[in-house]
């Protein structure tokens, strides 16, 4: 069962169990690639002005919350997800599944060198790991048909067992519907894991991401690039929330009291 918040729906799952499902898909049969997607506040805007990601969103394999906002969130609207599904500790989950299982992983997109030094990273820590793609395209390749037939034709030759998309929300998971007939196990959108796994982008402190405020951290970091999105995304989802909870409190207050609430019952 997925809790609900506006547009964005999410599988009521901890990081443990998206890691056994994906397992579970990737040992038994198929016919199109399965999409694991993780929202955070900015999908919240993103699902409100465009409606074919919303789409996409709906139909995904898997769908978790990268965002603690959004854990709060269920809490606040009585419909409690288990907890955060970061996508960069998923990604980093996954590749520790892979040294053990031998499954083999494709690192795509990411700016400049973000891929080869995240997949130098995994190797590191996971030696067992095999890494047996990667491929940063120029920005815009998917809306030029050759580009785009260059990649896809890359992976389809590689075949891997998971595929970790990094161009940013939406185009990644629009890309990744439009190619879900590639042999691949699963297509994981991971955003910018990779920077934040090779270190070209310091992740926030513990202190920050258990606090739910890694998104001011990064504010922080690169305020010019950033200000505008969290400014939107979480006005946006703030005014949500309250409505949502005002929503949530008056049909409570309506509900008709149960018969024989009273206790006063005949004896």
């Amino acid at each position: 069962m997925r809790m609900v918040f506006d547009k964005i729906s999410i599988d009521r799952i901890d990081m443990k169990e998206t890691v056994e499902r994906i397992a579970t898909g990737l040992s038994g049969p198929r016919n199109r690639s399965l999409h694991v997607v993780t929202p955070n506040v900015q999908f919240v805007q993103l699902a409100r002005t465009n409606a074919r990601f919303t789409e996409i969103l709906g139909k995904a394999d898997l769908s978790v919350a990268d965002g603690v906002p959004l854990v709060w969130a269920s809490r606040l609207l009585g419909n409690p997800l288990p907890g955060r599904v970061n996508g960069t500790d998923l990604m980093v989950r996954l590749a520790g599944e892979s040294a053990q299982r031998g499954w083999t992983v494709y690192l795509l997109g990411g700016c400049p060198g973000a891929a080869e030094k995240a997949a130098a990273v995994l190797c590191a820590q996971y030696p067992a790991l095999r890494v047996i793609g990667i491929d940063c395209p120029p920005m815009g390749f998917m809306y030029t048909p050759a580009l785009d037939a260059e990649v896809t034709d890359r992976i389809r030759e590689a075949a891997p067992d998971i595929l970790f998309v990094a161009f940013g929300a939406p185009k990644q998971e629009i890309w990744i519907d439009e190619h879900r007939d590639l042999p691949v196990g699963v297509m994981v959108s991971v955003g910018g894991s990779f920077e934040l796994i090779s270190g070209m982008t310091r992740r926030a402190p513990l202190f920050f991401q258990r606090a739910g405020l890694e998104w001011f951290w990064r504010l922080m970091m690169e305020p010019r690039r950033l200000w505008k999105r969290y400014l939107v995304s979480n006005t946006l989802f703030l005014s949500l929330l309250l409505r949502m909870c005002v929503q949530r409190m008056f049909a409570f207050e309506s509900q008709p009291a149960a018969a024989g609430g009273t206790g006063e019952g005949t004896q």
